[in-house]
């Protein structure tokens, strides 16, 4: 028995010591496998949205190359139509960011993920600058305005600014968009079609409440479906959350059990799968903001702490990356010139030659999904910087 000290005092709890332990090339395998990489999947898109809990989508694209590359004959025009049927909304949730998400995940995980919104709202400078606005008084103003019809940000804060006009319009309306669970309603998100983005609440948009008890346990065991096997911090670093230490002990029962070769422990799903170590991996390219990298603390699993800074740029752009024998090897980008599209491949060592000739044709598939439209294609490699 080992004994863990917590903020009552002591408590015994029995640490198991016969669990296996994880390389991180175990680790990427069980990672690729829940996240549809290791093969392309034959699934609908909403159920693969449903299955990895949400896909990152500050920017439109990136959610429609994230879900070419994991299914079988997808098409731009899936995502669009379970957009623009709200079977798909976009908001932000998980770690405070925008990710497109199921109706029913949006009702269930927006008022669970509601502790790190607000906590982001205060450290923000326009949580300071709106703080002495009633927060109730601000979110029930809100509603009212949007009632009539989706509004944009300046619209939305216009409407705020009427009632407080001591206060700036944006930063109300940003106070507004993390106070209430606001979506972007279509053209936003389509593929191929502008336009400012527009907000209504979830409520009004999908024409039912959210979750009045939602389930720590549940959005627990979704995560280590999809991300696991994990720790309690990388369950915490995905969701935005802290303390969850307490809903996964709560689990632990239910859970199974192992250990990376750091020694934390780390939690999982019965049955979910664990792929051997020197399980091929085929070559993959992910979009920009891809959940595979943002959802873990630690993330060797999937890239090393070196090329994390060559991704992650200052303004918090998360670049469009490659995957070689699984881990992040390089990225990528799609250049036009007139009729020609380009995909630039840029890898951070030489690959070889069996990995540049799958990047190649990969990448040619990718053109011809991504740049339809072009006359052109062409895929070049430019050479690494080491």
């Amino acid at each position: 028995m080992a004994i863990r000290t917590t903020p009552s005092g002591p408590r015994r709890q029995s640490v198991r010591t016969d669990v296996p332990t994880l390389c991180d090339t175990a680790l990427n395998r069980a990672l690729l496998a829940r996240q549809l990489l290791l093969q392309r999947h034959r699934l609908g898109t909403v159920e693969a949205v449903a299955l990895l809990v949400g896909l990152q989508a500050q920017a439109p694209h990136p959610p429609y190359i994230g879900l070419w590359t994991r299914l079988a004959d997808f098409t731009t025009a899936h995502l669009a139509q379970a957009i623009e049927d709200r079977s798909l909304v976009r908001l932000a949730i998980m770690r405070s960011t925008v990710h497109l998400v199921t109706a029913a995940d949006c009702l269930a995980l927006r008022p669970l993920a509601q502790p790190a919104l607000d906590r982001d709202l205060r450290a923000s400078g326009s949580g300071a600058r709106v703080a002495d606005v009633p927060v109730p008084a601000l979110a029930a103003e809100a509603r009212a305005a949007l009632a009539q019809r989706p509004l944009t940000t300046k619209e939305l804060g216009a409407a705020l600014h009427e009632r407080w006009p001591g206060a700036e319009a944006g930063d109300l309306a940003y106070a507004a968009r993390t106070l209430l669970p606001l979506v972007q309603v279509p053209p936003r998100g389509i593929w191929g079609v502008g336009g400012q983005t527009r907000y209504a609440t979830a409520e009004s948009w999908l024409g039912e409440r959210l979750a009045t008890r939602p389930s720590l346990e549940d959005m627990v065991l979704r995560y280590l479906a999809a991300f696991g096997p994990a720790t309690v911090k990388d369950v915490q670093t995905w969701s935005g959350l802290t303390r969850l230490r307490t809903v996964i002990d709560g689990l632990r029962p239910r859970l199974r059990l192992a250990r990376d070769t750091n020694g934390n422990e780390l939690f999982d799903v019965p049955g979910a799968p664990l792929p051997a170590p020197d399980t091929p991996a085929p070559v993959r390219f992910l979009p920009e903001f891809d959940n595979i990298l943002l959802s873990h603390a630690d993330r060797n699993r999937i890239i090393s702490t070196r090329d994390r800074a060559r991704i992650f740029t200052r303004n918090g752009i998360v670049r469009a990356t490659i995957l070689v024998d699984g881990f992040v090897r390089g990225t990528w980008r799609i250049d036009r010139d007139g009729a020609t599209a380009t995909l630039l491949i840029e890898p951070f060592t030489t690959p070889a030659d069996a990995d540049r000739a799958a990047l190649a044709e990969e990448g040619a598939r990718l053109l011809g999904f991504a740049a339809a439209d072009a006359d052109r294609h062409g895929v070049r490699f430019a050479e690494p910087v080491l």
